[in-house]
This record gives C-alpha cells, sequence and structure tokens, in this order.
C-alpha cells in the first residue's frame, strides 16, 4: 500500500466506506480495501482486538485421519491456497497496523483448517471477482472470504458451512425502535447498497407492507460514506448490511447500534458462508471434517469470539447445504 490508511480517513468514517461496499456475500471494492479500524478498537463483545501483525492466533493439533483425506497434489506440495477479498471489512478481513499482514476471523479460520490438515497456510487477498477466477483456474483451493452458499454458485463451486449469514439493522443509539420484520420499517427510510441481497430483503418487506395497508419503506440507496452522515443526522431511520461488519462499527463509534438481525437468505431460507472451492476437487471433504472438528474441540468458539461473532456460530458444518435461491428470469 502507497498511503497508509491511517492518514485517509478517521476511524468512524473508515467503517462508514467499508460497510457501504460490503454486501453480504458479494464481495467489496476500492476505498475499503485501504480501511481499518483505530487502536484501542474492540468487538461487539467487548474483547479487545489485536491489530498488530503478532496475532497469537488460536490453533489446534493437526488430526492425521482428516489431513489423509487431503488431495494428495495438496499434501505433497505441503500448503494450502487460501484466497480472500482484498475489498472486505473488518472484523471479517482487513490489514493488522503494518500495512501489510492481513488479519480477522476469515484468516483466521483458515489457520485453524491448516492446522487440522496439517499445511501450511498462504493467504492472498485480490480483488472479489478474481476470488472465483483464480479457484475455477485452479490458482487456489479454497475461498475464505465470507461467501454466501447459493443455488447457483453451487453448480460451480462446493461449499463447506462454518458460519451464518446475518444481516443487521443500524439505527442512531436510542432510536427507540427494534426491527423483526417488515412492520417495524413501515413508513420509515431505509438506507441500503443497491445490487446486494439486502436490498431484495427490503424491497420484498415494502411490498409486504403495501399489500398489508402499511406505509412502504422509503428506500434511500448509498454507494459511499454519505450513509453514514444520513443516519448520525436522521435523514435515514436505518441502515441494513452484513451484521458482521455494523456490529463492529457500532461498537467503535458508540453512537449507533444494531436493533435486529434477519437471515441473509431471507424468510425461507437460512443463509449459511462457507469455504469454497472448484467442483468436485476433493477438499471439500477434507474441509468439512476439518471444520467440524475445530466445531467439536472449542477452538472454533474462540475465534469467533475474539472476534465478537458469537452469534454467527454453526453447530455443524454441512455440505452443500439449500443455498439463496436462483433469482427469476
Amino acid at each position: 500500500m502507497s498511503v497508509p490508511r491511517r492518514a485517509l480517513v478517521t476511524a468512524a468514517a473508515a467503517f462508514a466506506a467499508a460497510l457501504t461496499l460490503a454486501a453480504c456475500g458479494s464481495g467489496a471494492t476500492g476505498a475499503a480495501a485501504d480501511l481499518a479500524p483505530a487502536k484501542g478498537s474492540v468487538a461487539p463483545n467487548g474483547v479487545k482486538v489485536n491489530l498488530t501483525p503478532n496475532q497469537n492466533r488460536v490453533t489446534t493439533p493437526k488430526v492425521d485421519a482428516i489431513a489423509a483425506l487431503v488431495p494428495e497434489e495438496i499434501r505433497k506440495r505441503g500448503t494450502l491456497t487460501v484466497v480472500n477479498s482484498l475489498g472486505a471489512t473488518p472484523p471479517l478481513e482487513f490489514y493488522a497496523d503494518d500495512d501489510r499482514t492481513v488479519i480477522g476471523v476469515e484468516p483466521d479460520i483458515a489457520y485453524l483448517l491448516g492446522n487440522v490438515l496439517g499445511l501450511k497456510v498462504e493467504v492472498t487477498p485480490v480483488s472479489w471477482e478474481n476470488i472465483f477466477v483464480g479457484l475455477d483456474s485452479g490458482k487456489y483451493d479454497v475461498g475464505v472470504s465470507n461467501i454466501t452458499v447459493t443455488e447457483a454458485r453451487k453448480e460451480k463451486y462446493d461449499f463447506a458451512t462454518y458460519r451464518q449469514d446475518i444481516l443487521g439493522f443500524e439505527v442512531k443509539k436510542g432510536a427507540g425502535f427494534k426491527v423483526t420484520g417488515a412492520a417495524d420499517l413501515a413508513g420509515k427510510s431505509v438506507g441500503v447498497t443497491s445490487g446486494t441481497n439486502q436490498e431484495k430483503l427490503l424491497i420484498a418487506w415494502s411490498e409486504e407492507n403495501t399489500k398489508a395497508g402499511r406505509k412502504p419503506i422509503d428506500i434511500k440507496y448509498f454507494q459511499s460514506t454519505e450513509f453514514y452522515l444520513a443516519l448520525s443526522s436522521g435523514r435515514i431511520d436505518a441502515y441494513v448490511g452484513p451484521n458482521p461488519n455494523l456490529a463492529f462499527h457500532a461498537a467503535q463509534t458508540g453512537e449507533t447500534e444494531v436493533v435486529g438481525t434477519y437471515s441473509g437468505g431471507g424468510a425461507d431460507v437460512q443463509g449459511k458462508i462457507a469455504t469454497t472451492t472448484k467442483k468436485d476437487n476433493g477438499l471439500v471433504q477434507p474441509l468439512n471434517q476439518a471444520l467440524n472438528e475445530v466445531i467439536r474441540n472449542g477452538t472454533y468458539a474462540q475465534v469467533l469470539k475474539r472476534w465478537g461473532l458469537d452469534n454467527e456460530a454453526v453447530p455443524t458444518s454441512e455440505i452443500n447445504p439449500p443455498g439463496l435461491p436462483k433469482q427469476k428470469p
């Protein structure tokens, strides 16, 4: 990076920019790649966040029986090439205060998998679209980057789940309302980023309100930092986005709060975040078993806790579960 992130923006503005760019399971680009939280940051659960390159990551022993399932080519190589999104945001994946080391819950999960499989993990951050280009070409073994399972993606990739896909509703602190469904946002002005799962949810909820005789949702679109100013000034009542980012942002600023969460898959499907591999490349079974091993031995829970994502834990890793439905023509 040619320009230090901390010279670019304040911590609050940094999170605001990053959040608008991070669509749930759809990646992020641009300025978010240059942003990071300020020193002294804490996760939503109050745990102080380690922003240094010396992460003292949670580790776990190799399990020979699971490691033996890894394709021979990868075992002989001795490395697991992991790709994630350069533009993702805290606490998912971002740069440490040396501006070089990739840290966050996603790298931590990747390193745990490497422990169980007896492989050295090599993490490469790229633009969102290049995650899939790299997986398709075989340049990378696995994507660990807040990737949501969808029915369309299942045609090309295999998934082993490790976290729930949860959307959050962020409001100015003390706004005085909670969000559990469409009726709670009837007549309210709500910000969202276009082309995201959360936009689809808001549109569906607005239509539901209209059919029920309630006021529709006044949907406002934001692609940059102005959403944060709109929220703090009262020009919008709420903003909807990926819960990990919003909860982390609220913990940093102290000026906002998350007043409700909802499945990234909508009412019919619980969205799931998963490791992503090229279909039938032989890695999904060992990844699935490795994830279930770290869930069983408690190291998975330790990783989620250190980043304040305890509420997104899954009880078990699944292979290719029902994903977000395909869009209707």
